[in-house]
């Protein structure tokens, strides 16, 4: 989950503030193999959008269940940082050319991940609004303000 008020530098940091601190600070970014790793990135509105329509639903069999919550859409790792350096350049022409560096993939890693989330599709009437674009669109003025102001 990705999105306003997320520390970098925090134990649970993700690699969505990580990689944008790092951009606004030029320092480099790097990606463990070739970046065709994958994840469901899903952005904080549609896990609050999940939370309220469990919160209230109001059929049986909804009830005291667990669900997944994402987009059920994967991002590949090259994507994501080229969605994050675009976003940014706008804002600061210099990471036009950045590049990310590669390191060897790490062992036991997982190289794709997507959320199933037809239960909660079905059971709580959830739709994801924000792809991983509209979410970083939304939040990247936040993470640029924000971020612009760590040590």
């Amino acid at each position: 989950m990705f999105g306003p008020r997320q520390d970098p530098d925090g134990a649970y940091a993700a690699v969505i503030p990580k990689w944008l601190s790092a951009l606004l600070r030029q320092e480099t970014i790097f990606i463990n193999g070739t970046g065709e790793t994958s994840r469901d990135f899903c952005y904080v509105q549609n896990a609050v959008q999940a939370n309220l329509l469990a919160a209230t639903v109001e059929r049986p069999e909804a009830i005291n269940q667990v669900y997944n919550v994402a987009v059920n859409a994967r991002t590949d790792l090259l994507g994501l940082f080229t969605l994050l350096r675009d976003g940014l350049t706008a804002r600061n022409p210099d990471l036009q050319g950045v590049q990310p560096v590669h390191r060897d993939f790490r062992a036991g890693d997982v190289l794709h991940s997507q959320a199933d989330v037809d239960k909660a599709v079905r059971l709580l009437g959830y739709e994801p609004t924000h792809t991983i674009k509209a979410g970083l669109e939304e939040a990247l003025g936040w993470y640029q303000s924000s971020l612009d102001l760590l040590p």
